[in-house]
């Protein structure tokens, strides 16, 4: 079981990898954070399938968060070599997309993704506030 969402920016995707860390009881195997030029594109993979209500409630508040997404074949390729033991350099250059992460999330590392991005370009965008 999974849950795909599109995010507008950082803020949001922070607030998303936050609530998981802060929900020991829900059965994450792995998050995958992607960003994209247009937002961030977050995938969340579960051990196994949840109960009815706490994936209404999941759902509920990534809902708040962003919109659920459906993703190109390339962005799927991307998940599905992530997936199955690909590391993250192959996959970023095989199908461009820039992984932010994969596996367990920390906060430092969206921030620090945001930061060189933000350096390189001399300003800050509005995917990465």
């Amino acid at each position: 079981m999974e849950h795909l969402y599109y995010l507008a920016n950082a803020s949001l995707t922070l607030r998303l990898v936050q609530f998981l860390h802060g929900k020991p009881e829900i059965p994450v195997s792995f998050v995958t954070v992607i960003h994209q030029i247009d937002g961030w594109v977050v995938r969340i993979k579960f051990k196994y399938p949840l109960c009815d209500q706490m994936d209404g409630d999941i759902r509920a508040f990534f809902n708040e968060l962003g919109i659920s997404y459906e993703p190109p074949m390339r962005v799927q390729m991307a998940f599905w070599s992530l997936e199955a033991g690909q590391s993250a350099v192959d996959v970023m250059r095989r199908y461009q997309v820039a992984i932010v992460s994969h596996g367990n999330p920390e906060k430092g590392e969206i921030e620090a993704f945001r930061q060189q991005f933000v350096r390189g370009l001399g300003y800050c965008p509005e995917t990465l506030a």
